[in-house]
């Protein structure tokens, strides 16, 4: 750990005053991303309904009211109205002042009713992180093509539409969480087998180099689910995203015709309620963008 300056540090909530110079921070900590994606992450975030008491957009340290190190937070809830979950996201501090890193953390994740997930850990942070506490719930990442699974009879797929009939069929929470990934450039699919529906959400991205489109599966009710009706699915968007996707995965998945990357992408969790495969809703990956 490097010794800090002599100046007074302390750990504060980041109030709307103090967005500029978080976002200079996070401009410093991440200097591969362009200053937009931060103004537009910190707008999005600003826009979010908020959950209670719970912080808007996270922590940060503050050096003589200088912003010095950031940890965002993007609260939602789960399945169960009283299941809070909290992305902790962007975790940087200028390297003066890396020995106030741990407290940063361990601010942001006191509340011992929320799960924390940790989606994005830097290789260097992932023992840190384990030392805290957090296990993962995802151990790497299959590469898979859809479209070569099972095909199933009297299954439609289709784009997710508010006002289409086939909406009317999801729980009133499922809809709002299709409408909001949709809102924020998602892809969100109804399939609809024997007069039921089932939601599915995938984000439009690029793997091996940002060379090849390859969707990533953002939410569906279960893997289970998914690998049911993969086939239509990757048939669905053959011709509007190309022939693969990826997911998320504990281990080499059977029913999707892929390879499996251990190590690849690992993401972790801490608190009462472990976060299920499938279900990286509302978290940076659509928030920020990937």
């Amino acid at each position: 750990m490097l010794t800090p300056p002599q100046s007074e540090v302390v750990c504060r909530l980041i109030a709307e005053e103090a967005v500029g110079k978080v976002v200079d921070c996070l401009q410093r900590g991440f200097p591969e991303r362009p200053r937009v994606y931060w103004t537009r992450a910190l707008e999005r975030l600003s826009r979010r309904p908020q959950i209670a008491d719970y912080p808007r957009y996270g922590f940060a340290l503050f050096a003589d009211e200088r912003v010095v190190g950031v940890l965002l937070q993007i609260f939602s809830r789960g399945d169960e109205a009283d299941n809070v979950r909290c992305n902790l996201s962007s975790w940087c501090v200028d390297e003066k002042y890396r020995g106030y890193a741990p407290l940063l953390h361990l601010t942001a994740v006191k509340r011992k009713e929320t799960t924390y997930l940790n989606i994005s850990p830097a290789a260097h942070t992932r023992q840190v992180i384990e030392a805290f506490g957090f296990r993962r719930f995802s151990n790497g990442q299959i590469v898979f093509a859809p479209f070569l699974s099972a095909p199933r009879r009297n299954v439609r797929v289709r784009a997710f539409a508010a006002d289409a009939p086939d909406a009317a069929l999801l729980s009133e929470s499922e809809r709002r969480l299709l409408a909001d990934h949709a809102a924020m450039g998602c892809r969100a699919l109804i399939c609809v087998a024997d007069g039921a529906a089932y939601p599915f959400v995938f984000q439009d991205r690029t793997i091996f180099r940002r060379l090849i489109p390859c969707p990533q599966l953002i939410y569906c009710r279960g893997m289970d689910e998914f690998i049911r009706f993969a086939g239509p699915i990757g048939r669905y968007l053959l011709f509007r995203t190309g022939p693969i996707c990826i997911a998320d995965a504990a281990g080499p998945m059977g029913g999707l015709a892929g390879r499996y990357f251990p190590e690849r992408a690992p993401k972790y969790f801490k608190g009462p309620n472990p976060p299920r495969l499938g279900d990286l809703s509302y978290t940076e990956l659509v928030m920020f963008g990937p």
